[in-house]
């Protein structure tokens, strides 16, 4: 029993698998339609909500030890009824945003290589299953099914309000309270009938995903365009309007507060790694993918530091801590114009992101399909578009049809976890096949192995550490169940069984 569960598939296998006629997706993507995909994902409206909650700092009240961090839980002992500060970066968020991306560039320096040796659809689950063996790659890939559905319910049910907000702004238009908020709130019933617009941008999504990779791209690219559009018209128009006595102290909090700010943004950089789930649709993936992923990350810094030192240039730091810090700063020095391209641009951020996570989760439930971890259905492809599309229908029921339902905001956390937990077992295998195959052809290569990928691993389990016990519990029953559908249907019909 254990040499199954411990039993990987060689790349070998893994490539052949995928280009078997009846399962091969249509290659078509190239190194730009690759970096706008890890923009889409990576780029939301967290840049113009986090980046002022990281400047001015928060202060959070823990009402249960379920609420509280882990790590303050081994630190402290009991959180029950606590209230902690946390100080805020001020101007320095701009150096916060900078650390995070050396950070993350150690989980993505990882993703590069084994994207490169392995240009197999499935990402982290794929590289799992070449490294340390089908349980943990039923693992991974169950975490990431439950990573980029809670994901993109969290911000189905944001969208829904934003576009609601824009309809007044612009045209005077409300859809009635009834159909666009969620059914359930809080677990209890709200009054509304169902949050329709939520659903309904996920099935034009899906119909867009259906009829080709290369549409879908194009549909990415041009939403790319807008949201980076809308942030470079923050930051040229808003720059005539900086203060540089905003700007001074530039730590008021030392480096405290710049470490603090960092853990608070790191999860604006999350999405990266959704650029190696389309290994199998690049036309070159061992010099594309590495390109693509290291690009992404490059150009998400360069966006978000500038962001954040216009902002604490045109107002106070400390008066950043709201909903819309953004919006609010711009609308305090008269630029109404600006501010409506940043609700623009987070409205398309958000769909974008919705795009890219649906087309990642539909490659996930298609791989694990064509390993017989799944059942047969999910890796068929389509005979005209050549795209997975019992995949992709079945995960945006999956995500649409929850999120008209419940308001599931307070669910985020589990998507964050669960790709942190996707980093570690990345940077284990880059660890792995250095010494299984050291001579295997890389297209990239990770230096300073071991160190960098165990700094990397060191990174994500400090930052696991920092989220609430509640999401642990959470992300442990998620794993439970899986664990269940594993030994009860997918470990006898595996390939690797047959």
């Amino acid at each position: 029993m254990s040499s199954q569960l411990f039993r990987t598939k060689s790349i070998e296998a893994l490539v052949a698998s995928a280009e078997r006629e009846d399962r091969r997706l249509k290659r078509t993507l190239g190194p730009l339609s690759l970096t706008a995909l890890g923009l889409g994902a990576v780029i939301g409206s967290g840049i113009f909500v986090l980046t002022g909650t990281a400047a001015a700092g928060e202060t959070l009240s823990y009402h249960s030890v379920l609420h509280a961090p882990v790590l303050d839980l081994f630190l402290h002992g009991s959180a029950t009824g606590s209230t902690i500060g946390r100080p805020g970066a001020g101007p320095a968020i701009a150096l916060s945003f900078l650390l995070v991306a050396v950070a993350c560039g150690f989980a993505a320096l990882c993703f590069a290589e084994l994207a490169s040796m392995i240009p197999v659809a499935g990402s982290t689950y794929t590289y799992a299953y070449a490294t340390l063996g089908e349980i943990f790659a039923w693992i991974i890939g169950w975490d990431l099914i439950l990573e980029y559905a809670v994901s993109n319910m969290a911000v189905a049910v944001g969208f829904s309000a934003y576009f609601n907000d824009i309809l007044d702004n612009v045209f005077g238009l409300q859809i009635p309270p009834q159909l666009a908020q969620p059914m359930i709130v809080g677990g209890e019933f709200s009054g509304a009938w169902f949050n329709l617009p939520a659903t309904l941008i996920l099935v034009i999504l899906t119909v867009i995903l259906v009829h080709g990779v290369r549409e879908s791209a194009r549909t990415n690219n041009a939403m790319v365009m807008v949201k980076i559009t809308a942030i470079l018209i923050f930051v040229i128009a808003a720059a005539r309007a900086v203060d540089p006595g905003n700007w001074h102290p530039f730590m008021p909090n030392g480096w405290q507060g710049v470490l603090t700010g960092g853990a608070i943004v790191f999860f604006t950089y999350i999405g990266f790694d959704s650029v190696s789930t389309a290994a199998e649709e690049c036309r070159k993936p061992q010099r594309d993918l590495p390109i693509g992923i290291i690009a992404t990350l490059v150009l998400c810094a360069i966006l978000y530091t500038s962001v954040a030192l216009v902002l604490t240039g045109i107002a106070d730091w400390r008066t950043l801590n709201n909903a819309a810090p953004v919006a609010n700063a711009l609308k305090a020095i008269g630029m109404d114009g600006v501010r409506r391209w940043v609700s623009i641009g987070a409205v398309v951020g958000m769909v974008s992101s919705l795009l890219v996570y649906q087309y990642g989760q539909a490659r996930i439930w298609f791989a694990m399909s064509r390993d017989k971890l799944l059942p047969d259905v999910f890796s068929k492809v389509h005979r005209k578009y050549r795209t997975p599309h019992v995949s992709t229908w079945v995960a945006g029921l999956a995500v649409g049809i929850p999120a008209g339902i419940w308001d599931i905001g307070t669910f985020a956390d589990l998507s964050n976890i669960g790709t942190l937990f996707a980093f570690i077992v990345v940077s284990a295998g880059v660890i792995l096949l250095r010494r299984r195959q050291p001579e295997r052809p890389r297209g990239f290569r990770v230096p300073l192995v071991p160190w960098l990928p165990l700094l990397s691993i060191g990174c994500c389990l400090l930052l696991m550490l920092s989220l609430p016990l509640e999401t642990w519990l959470r992300f442990g029953v998620w794993l439970v169940i899986g664990m269940g559908i594993y030994f009860g249907f997918s470990k006898k019909r595996s390939e690797l069984a047959q």
